[in-house]
């Protein structure tokens, strides 16, 4: 029996993407899921153990900026909606290495537009291009105010503009040529299986090893932060209800500064290792500040609210404690991801600065 829907997801052995992935293997056996990723640094398997023998699941090894590889998936499977989550996504390395960026986020994304528009021509049922983007392509708040979906572009860095650039060409595919298309943007996502340069397990990594936390600047940034299965649901309901052609920005409601949210973990680490209160907070270590870095980033998620009921169900207090459990609980897991060169880049970009 055909499946109902077979659903390609980009990236989906990376941290979002395996959020994604297991909630619509899990939710929809009538769907196949096919998983491409190019399995780079934070590419990992590991994170799908639990689906990877499930039926309606497979996974295919490939970089999404080889053209004849993105034609040949689309056709051999009879892809009818996408879930493009393929990126590289790190300020920093962005910063260091500009290209890459550009390949995978722009040319990539690109390809896959030009397959989907290629096999989906002149057919009919349902067929959905949705592709996941940031709201650091929205550029920097002051105190006040919230990026909406109007919100002009105002990229600040190579990984934002390389995802503004996206952003544009996916809409552009929908007005020029009618593709079917949805656009989200999201704020800071946290929980399980997060590479650990992003801020939250990078610092729970440290805290356990005594290590540096390096905070830039005096930490005044603010960031909204979603735990990652408020936005894995989030995504369920924009794939399945979202408006063609339009964009929905999805955030927590849940600003904090960096050196506040970093304060916050460094004493739900210290209950967790019984440490003395006060221990790993002595950890926190003042840095150069990044280069480009915009001071805040607010969402008003209103529109998804109100026209298709979605809300985030995690509070930061519970996320906070859940996401330093589970890196606890799974130590084996982040040996794994940061055996290789990662640690030695880390240190050298920031803790000896």
């Amino acid at each position: 029996m055909a499946p109902e829907k077979t659903i390609l997801i980009t990236g989906g052995a990376g941290f979002i993407g395996s959020h994604v992935v297991r909630l619509f293997v899990n939710k929809y056996p009538e769907y196949r899921i096919i998983n491409v990723d190019k399995l780079t640094y934070a590419g990992n398997l590991e994170n799908l153990r639990d689906i990877e023998d499930k039926p309606n699941y497979l996974f295919v090894k490939g970089d999404i900026v080889d053209q004849a590889f993105i034609h040949d998936i689309l056709g051999r499977y009879a892809i009818t909606g996408v879930i493009h989550l393929a990126a590289e996504s790190h300020v920093d390395r962005s910063i260091a290495s500009p290209m890459e960026f550009i390949h995978t986020n722009i040319t990539g994304t690109v390809n896959l537009l030009n397959a989907a528009r290629h096999h989906w021509k002149g057919t009919s049922g349902e067929k959905l291009f949705y592709h996941i983007s940031t709201d650091e392509v929205y550029g920097s708040l002051g105190e006040q105010g919230y990026f909406t979906e109007q919100t002009a572009y105002d990229p600040r860095s190579p990984y934002s503009a390389s995802k503004a650039s996206s952003d544009h060409l996916v809409r552009a595919y929908f007005h020029t040529f009618g593709l079917p298309v949805v656009i989200s943007n999201c704020s800071n996502n946290y929980g399980p299986y997060q590479f650990p340069e992003k801020l939250i397990p990078l610092f729970i990594h440290n805290i356990v090893n005594n290590k540096p936390l390096p905070v830039y600047g005096k930490g005044e940034n603010v960031r909204d932060w979603l735990y990652v299965g408020d936005h894995a649901a989030a995504i369920d309901i924009l794939f399945h209800h979202g408006e063609k052609g339009e964009t929905y920005n999805i955030g927590g409601n849940n600003e904090w500064k960096n050196i506040d949210l970093i304060k916050k973990l460094c004493s739900v680490m210290d209950g967790k290792l019984g440490r003395k209160p006060g221990t790993s907070a002595r950890l926190i270590t003042s840095v150069k500040d990044r280069a480009g870095h915009d001071l805040r980033y607010a969402i008003d998620s209103s529109k998804i609210r109100k026209e298709l009921g979605w809300k985030p169900s995690v509070d930061f207090d519970k996320g906070l404690e859940m996401t330093a459990g589970w890196y606890l609980s799974n130590k084996e897991w982040m040996e794994k991801v940061t055996s290789g060169d990662y640690l030695k880049y880390y240190e050298e970009q920031y803790v000896k600065r």
